[in-house]
């Protein structure tokens, strides 16, 4: 299976990442910040496309506050192909972007729209899996999601209730029927979910053909059909300037996929991890004998399970567990590891200058 010329892959690179304070600032998201590797989570994103997708066909959406970041994350993509959103919304109108987007250099087009910030090692498989997802779409009416088996009860991700099999499918590639999206249970309701076994996490990852896209967007957001419809060809920025803003900030599952006629996934047989807190980064960085994970100059004496990065200082860490330590040139973050979800409830406390 090859990459087809009417195949895009469109990035969504406009998130916050507040998490991952204190190197995650305004102009420098999670997804341009080398947390796992010697390589930004965008360009690790952009290089697992190798061979799934032309070069030409990738397009990243950002915004503007993030431009020059981006576009100094992945030097080796044309400006054309880094579109800045005039304005911040959700995942419903970045969705319609990629498709009009698409759309506006190949009716024919099929899409992926996939995150900038998470992290996947095995890149031949998720480039497999990515390309069968690309040739399913092709053919099929259907809008597609790929899903990930869980393996914890995990609160903070969304789920696919799965239907039936889908017969027809090769190389041990799964698609499933989706019969409902479940928003974020508590964490009973998740167990619960693990124990039947028919459910998935949804990873954010969509394929679909820009006419599917827009058939079922003129069924259920038809302010995002109007935009995919209307879309010039050529340069898109005064077309975005006067009427992105104007978008409604919903979710493309709340907008879209939810309300879908047609709803199908495939199980990815790839890892993932959505990178989503501090406390995500033992499972990719090495650990000592006492269990604590650390990148850059660190020195452990009588510490146990701590996190700690340093951007250039020494950290020292004596006598301490399970706290997580980030230093960088104007800010040093201690919290404790099970306070890592509440770090962005320090922002409104913070100065300006360290956001």
């Amino acid at each position: 299976m090859k990459a087809q010329s009417h195949f895009y892959a469109c990035i969504m690179a406009g998130g916050g990442g507040e998490r991952f304070w204190p190197m995650s600032r305004a102009g420098t998201p999670k997804h341009l910040l080398k947390l796992i590797a010697d390589r930004t989570l965008l360009e690790e994103t952009v290089r697992r496309l190798d061979g799934v997708v032309p070069a030409s066909n990738i397009l990243i959406l950002t915004n503007e506050s993030q431009l020059s970041g981006v576009r100094a994350a992945i030097p080796f993509l044309s400006s054309a192909q880094i579109v800045a959103e005039p304005a911040r919304r959700d995942t419903a109108p970045a969705a319609a972007l990629a498709t009009a987007l698409a759309r506006s250099r190949d009716p024919r087009a099929v899409v992926a729209l996939l995150p900038a910030d998470h992290f996947i090692k095995d890149q031949p498989r998720f480039a497999s899996q990515l390309l069968a997802a690309f040739a399913w779409a092709d053919e099929n009416p259907s809008l597609l999601t790929l899903a990930v088996k869980p393996t914890n009860p995990d609160p903070g991700f969304g789920y696919l209730e799965l239907g039936e099999k889908i017969p027809g499918t090769t190389k041990g590639d799964v698609f499933r029927r989706v019969k409902r999206f479940v928003e974020k249970p508590d964490v009973a309701t998740a167990r619960r979910y693990l124990r039947t076994g028919r459910y998935a996490w949804n990873a954010g990852m969509f394929v679909w053909r820009a006419d599917v896209f827009l058939a079922e967007a003129e069924s259920n957001a038809p302010e995002l059909a109007a935009f995919v419809r209307d879309f010039p060809a050529g340069n898109p920025k005064a077309y975005l300037r006067a009427r992105f803003a104007a978008l409604p900030r919903l979710s493309v599952d709340y907008a879209i996929m939810e309300k879908a006629g047609k709803v199908a996934t495939l199980m990815a047989r790839f890892d993932w991890d959505d990178v989503g807190l501090w406390t995500a980064l033992p499972a990719h960085l090495s650990s000592d004998s006492s269990g604590n994970s650390v990148r850059g100059p660190v020195v452990a004496v009588d510490a146990t399970g701590n996190i700690a990065v340093s951007n250039g200082r020494v950290i020292a860490l004596c006598g301490v567990r399970d706290l997580v330590v980030v230093e960088t040139p104007d800010a040093i973050l201690v919290c404790h590891r099970d306070a890592v979800q509440t770090i962005k409830k320090l922002h409104p406390h913070l100065p300006k200058a360290v956001l």
